[in-house]
C-alpha cells in the first residue's frame, strides 16, 4: 500500500473528526437545536468513523478498505446535512468531509486493487 495515500486519509479524516466535533458542539449551543438535530447526529457519528479509520490505517488493520468505504459514505452524508446550514462551523465542517470522504474513496480503491 502506498503509504503516502495512508498519510494523506489519516490528515484528512482528523481534519474532518476535529471540524465534526467542533461543529457538533457549536450546534448545540443554537437556539435553533431542533432544525440541527440530523446535522448534530451526523456530525457525531462522522467524527467517531474518522477516528476510527485514522486507527485502522495507523495499524494497517485487514479491514481498512470496507472502513475507508464507509468513511467515505458517512462523510458525503455529513456534507449533505451540514451543507443545508448557514453556521460558519457547517460550512466548514462540509469542506473538510468532502475531502476525507475523497480521502477515503482513494484508499478504499487503491486497497481493492491489491486484493
Amino acid at each position: 500500500m502506498n503509504r503516502m495515500l495512508y498519510q494523506d486519509c489519516i490528515e484528512a479524516c482528523v481534519e474532518c473528526m476535529n471540524a465534526c466535533n467542533y461543529s457538533y458542539v457549536s450546534n448545540l449551543k443554537q437556539y435553533e437545536i431542533e432544525s440541527l438535530r440530523e446535522c448534530i447526529q451526523l456530525d457525531r457519528e462522522c467524527a467517531d468513523i474518522c477516528a476510527f479509520a485514522v486507527q485502522a490505517m495507523t495499524r494497517h488493520s485487514p479491514f481498512v478498505a470496507e472502513i475507508c468505504k464507509l468513511c467515505a459514505k458517512i462523510c458525503e452524508a455529513c456534507a449533505e446535512e451540514c451543507g443545508k446550514h448557514v453556521h460558519t462551523h457547517c460550512q466548514d465542517c462540509v469542506s473538510a468531509c468532502r475531502r476525507a470522504a475523497e480521502a477515503c474513496r482513494a484508499v478504499y480503491e487503491a486497497v481493492a486493487v491489491y486484493a
